[in-house]
């Protein structure tokens, strides 16, 4: 396949997936249905510079989501600093793995953040004015993310592309939080 082909195929795919993720706000349940020639599933990769673990992981398949995957999702998100876990929320899930597919990225996502327990937020919080203190960290709808390969703003317009949570830009800590909550977007 030649370069043009593959900007135009990658249009093709964002536009098909833009058109799709406005339908699927509500619901996110067709929020990969332009990945149906793919195989039909969907993978999410992580590593984590804070605990050494990487996560390479099929977490859905035709439909299902897989329960073991997502075990493991959330285990891998757990707060690093208590060792506690809650469920992470599988939309949270389906927005990184759709953001980081639009973006054609191979390398894992660098996870800076999934789970925040109560203690550890307001311990960020007495540190930073960027930590919200009702943060959807703590219910296991929010993950904050970096990629070498990839600028803030391609992944902030990956997540946005998305139209399925909260996108903030944090390009002086170099990051990115994607969240399953209300639509909208911050940073710079």
């Amino acid at each position: 396949m030649n370069e043009t082909s593959t900007m135009i195929s990658r249009r093709g795919l964002l536009g098909a997936f833009a058109a799709t993720a406005v339908i699927a706000t509500p619901t996110y349940s067709h929020a990969f249905s332009f990945l149906r020639g793919a195989g039909d599933i969907r993978r999410l990769k992580m590593y984590s510079g804070r605990t050494g673990e990487n996560l390479d992981t099929i977490y859905w398949v035709d439909g299902d989501y897989i329960k073991e995957a997502l075990a493991e999702i959330n285990h891998f998100m757990r707060d690093w600093r208590t060792g506690t876990s809650i469920d992470i929320d599988p939309r949270t899930v389906d927005i990184m793995a759709a953001s980081h597919r639009l973006m054609d990225a191979s390398e894992p996502y660098m996870m800076l953040s999934g789970y925040r327990s109560p203690k550890t937020n307001a311990m960020l919080r007495s540190k930073s004015r960027g930590v919200a203190k009702h943060s959807l960290h703590m219910v296991g709808q929010a993950a904050d993310l970096r990629l070498k390969s990839r600028s803030i703003g391609q992944m902030a317009k990956a997540a946005k592309a998305c139209a399925s949570g909260g996108v903030g830009s944090y390009s002086r800590s170099n990051f990115v939080h994607m969240d399953c909550g209300p639509v909208r977007s911050w940073g710079g």
